[in-house]
């Protein structure tokens, strides 16, 4: 290093420079010099010399110094790759010494001199000699005092005299960052970032203007365009005799920018210094091509630029921001596209908290269903029902929830359960009806009969209490926190407009219900990929007459019993046709099993066995003869439709006679029914016989012609297997990854979160593959069900209509295996989209 002076690079227009070697803050500030902006003379190390620094070789400190004045006052501040991998804070007024004190004493003031010592003396002992910082707490508030107190300290703690050479004490600061950087508790911190293990660091040595003194001196940021909203408006303070981001820290003393009727601005002090700022960050703006905030020091009235940072924005911002550079000429619509990291559109979908908001964290566990949500603990669906007609939010608290659930959930602003994973029930429900969802929080005691949570530090809350959910990041809060609101404005809509004209796989949403299909018409969802009709089983009306079918002995009885469930499906089906208007609803048939429809509890089996007008014994003798082993792997989906063909029966003919009365106005209405669980070709040849029947009565009976396509709902792996023999029989194979993914694994959806995170921490999975669709496993059955569907059948549609389909990474392996389309929760269409159209840009530009 020594000799090596390559890596001591002066910032020039010409310099050579770049993000890879010297990091972000280096390379901005050589962008600045290019524009000419009154940047002050700036050296930068690169990432090779700050190794080399760490590892304790000489550096050439005299070749490092040869650019500046004698008597610079200088600062070093980090430059990593990536600013969001963070660094080792900017140490200020290197070069502070008594004869410094002396000499800036004369030409701006003893006080201000005395001012930039003491800060550079406190800083250099706290960070670089690693002196406990309560040793300066007894300092005296006049510079002039503290400075040599602080001093005296220094000695006497380090046991030898403040270093007054501007080498010494610029090596040693150097040295301290450097090896700050390859510290491990920072290692830890930037790759959680996802920072790379050796991602290197840069330093950047700058003159400095010094904040203090006689004339308009001072500090201060500024941005014109609003963090959160992203409105264009000017932003950010100004301190006077301050230095850094002091107007921050201290923005109660600070002065606004503009005029402003809250206080004194920055505009009415200095009006010269104030416009050219502006056209500073204007320039900013156009030639750097993004957003910029602007950190300056105005010292005697004259304006320098010290960095220029990429404004920090929310995800409301970061849209408003991508939009306005494109409408304005600045980026390309794609690049605008690419700008806007896929899953940040959750949070103008949904409520978030406020990232300024305190947060008092109980626990945490699964983020399962984004956005955020503040009410009072209740722990049943009929206290939320009961507390939503008061108009009182509440929190759902279940251990797990079930079907007998979903109309608490909807009733409550939030469900935290205390098992699940993301594809658990609560989750998809969660995800499907925009509620904020955290899951599998065993950290948690569910004292359920007393109504009270027991968290890991010992409080407790009970029932009627105010929690806040995060299903974002999967904490729980004590209280009410405070919120931001969901924003959907013409800047999202703008860009949803953009992605939808260069996406080429279509997006369609899981709706279960009238709610459900509104919202996948509001945000643009190309018809529906799932309609899960068990919901439609469970409001009281219909709940007494399916109990009725489950205790029939005889199909006749049971088809009695289903012909008073038939005019409410039919309605139900009515509703979505209207609704979607003409766009595709593919059906899935009645899947789950039949003990999901049935108490489990004393009171519950009591309760029903005098509705059902039967004895007791009689009664818990039906319901334990349903019991099985392993429900999920017995008798559901298919096999239902099968031994009870009566159940597809009513539902086939509910879906064609509503598909009738829908086509009666508008588009012809073309149902796609899905079959479920399938494994061999003679279960598809059954239903389907079925199904053509009821079709074929439908017909006659109304004297109206329709058509409607038959598939299969792939969610087992011979299913996949045996594509080839399936295909010819029907008109398109769905994929189930939750399913499929949970029988491929031998995994319980449901249970995976106890071990999950152990898992994905020691390498046994790279990730949840109920969260990121496993590529190497699932997908491959994917690849062999889709490749030998098509064989046996070429003009096949394929789709996916699990969780996965929400999922960006899923989304590019669907595109690339030819699929058609990609179904997932409503509110996780416009991330979808905007997924779906970010991937034929990189395709476009190669």
């Amino acid at each position: 290093m020594q000799h090596d002076r390559h890596h001591i690079t002066p910032v020039t227009p010409d310099a050579p420079i770049a993000v890879a070697t010297h990091g972000g803050r280096a390379k901005c500030l050589q962008r600045l010099v290019r524009l000419d902006l009154p940047v002050p003379r700036t050296t930068a190390l690169s990432f090779d010399a700050v190794r080399a620094i760490a590892s304790g070789e000489a550096l050439d400190i005299q070749h490092l110094l040869a650019p500046f004045a004698e008597n610079a006052v200088l600062c070093v501040r980090p430059s990593s790759e990536d600013p969001d991998w963070g660094g080792p804070g900017a140490v200020l007024n290197i070069g502070m010494n008594d004869a410094r004190f002396v000499d800036l004493s004369d030409r701006i003031g003893k006080a201000p001199a005395a001012k930039l010592y003491l800060r550079f003396v406190q800083s250099y002992a706290v960070h670089v000699a690693r002196i406990d910082p309560d040793l300066f707490d007894e300092i005296d508030d006049d510079p002039v005092v503290g400075v040599g107190q602080a001093l005296a300290a220094y000695e006497a703690e380090v046991e030898e005299p403040f270093p007054q050479d501007i080498a010494a004490q610029l090596i040693e600061v150097l040295r301290s960052m450097a090896r700050a950087w390859q510290g491990t508790t920072a290692r830890l911190l930037r790759q959680a970032k996802g920072a790379p293990v050796d991602a290197g660091l840069g330093l950047v040595v700058q003159e400095m203007a010094l904040g203090l003194g006689a004339g308009v001196c001072g500090s201060g940021v500024m941005q014109l365009v609003d963090s959160v909203t992203g409105e264009r408006r000017c932003t950010g303070r100004y301190l006077s005799q301050s230095q850094g981001r002091e107007a921050l820290s201290r923005a109660k003393e600070a002065m606004y920018l503009e005029k402003d009727p809250r206080g004194a601005s920055l505009e009415e002090l200095a009006p010269d210094a104030f416009a050219k700022l502006k056209t500073y960050t204007k320039m900013m703006r156009a030639k750097l091509r993004e957003e910029m905030q602007a950190e300056f020091t105005i010292e005697n009235g004259e304006v320098y630029l010290l960095d220029g940072l990429r404004v920090a924005r929310s995800a409301r911002a970061a849209v408003a921001i991508a939009v306005a550079l494109a409408e304005d000429g600045i980026i390309t619509r794609e690049e605008a596209l690419m700008r806007i990291q896929p899953r940040a559109l959750n949070e103008l979908l949904h409520r978030q908290i406020d990232p300024e908001a305190t947060r008092d964290v109980l626990a945490s566990g699964i983020a399962a269903s984004p956005g955020a949500a503040s009410g009072r603990i209740v722990f049943s669906a009929a206290e939320a029902q009961a507390a939503e007609s008061r108009g009182e939010p509440c929190i759902l608290v279940r251990r797990e929830t079930s079907p007998e659930d979903i109309r608490g959930m909807h009733s409550a602003v939030g469900v935290l359960t205390e098992r699940g994973g993301t594809t658990s029930h609560a989750a998809v429900i969660g995800r499907g009806i925009g509620r904020p969802c955290v899951v599998g929080a065993s950290e948690i005691r569910f004292q359920t009969q007393k109504k009270q949570l027991l968290f890991p530090d010992g409080r407790i809350f009970k029932a009627g209490e105010i929690i806040t959910i995060d299903g974002t990041n999967g904490q729980v809060l004590a209280g009410e926190a405070r919120m931001l609101e969901a924003a959907r404005d013409d800047s999202f809509r703008t860009l949803m407009d953009w992605a939808d004209a260069v996406r080429d796989i279509e997006v369609r949403a899981n709706a279960d219900t009238p709610a459900d299909a509104e919202a996948a018409r509001r945000f643009n969802a190309h018809g529906i990929g799932l309609c899960r009709t068990e919901h439609m089983f469970i409001e009281p009306d219909r709940l007494t007459a399916m109990r009725e079918m489950i205790f029939a002995d005889t199909g006749e009885d049971r088809a009695q019993a289903l012909e008073r469930i038939l005019p409410m499906q039919r309605a139900d089906f009515i509703d979505l046709f209207r609704i979607m208007q003409g766009m595709p609803v593919c059906i899935r048939l009645f899947d789950p099993p039949l003990h999901e429809y049935l108490p489990s509890d004393r009171e519950g089996i009591r309760e029903l066995a005098e509705a059902m007008g039967l004895p007791l014994a009689d009664v818990t003798v039906r319901i334990e003869a349903l019991d099985e082993y392993n429900p999920m792997l017995g008798m559901r989906g298919v096999r239902l439709g099968v031994v009870m063909p009566e159940i597809y029966e009513m539902q086939a003919r509910a879906i064609f006679e509503a598909t009738v009365e829908g086509s009666r106005e508008g588009d012809p209405v073309v149902p796609e029914i899905m079959i479920p669980l399938v494994s061999a070709m003679r279960e598809v040849e059954l239903v389907k016989i079925r199904v053509d029947a009821v079709a074929a009565a439908v017909r006659t009976e109304t004297g109206r012609d329709f058509t409607y396509r038959l598939g299969v709902m792939v969610e087992t792996p011979r299913a996949c297997l045996r594509a080839e023999e399936i295909a010819p029989h029907v008109s398109f194979l769905s994929f189930g990854t939750n399913d499929l993914t949970q029988m491929t694994y031998g995994l319980s959806r449901d249970d995976a979160g106890r071990f999950m995170s152990t898992y994905v921490q020691q390498g046994v999975y790279p990730e949840d593959p109920f969260h990121t669709l496993d590529k190497d496993g699932v997908g491959e059955l994917l690849q062999i069900g889709a490749q030998r569907g098509r064989e046996g059948n070429p003009g096949l549609t394929l789709s996916i209509c699990g969780e996965h389909g929400g999922n960006p990474e899923s989304i590019a392996f669907c595109r690339a295996a030819g699929f058609d389309y990609v179904s997932c929760s409503p509110f996780r269409v416009p991330v979808a989209r905007l997924a779906a159209a970010q991937l034929a840009v990189r395709d476009k530009i190669g």
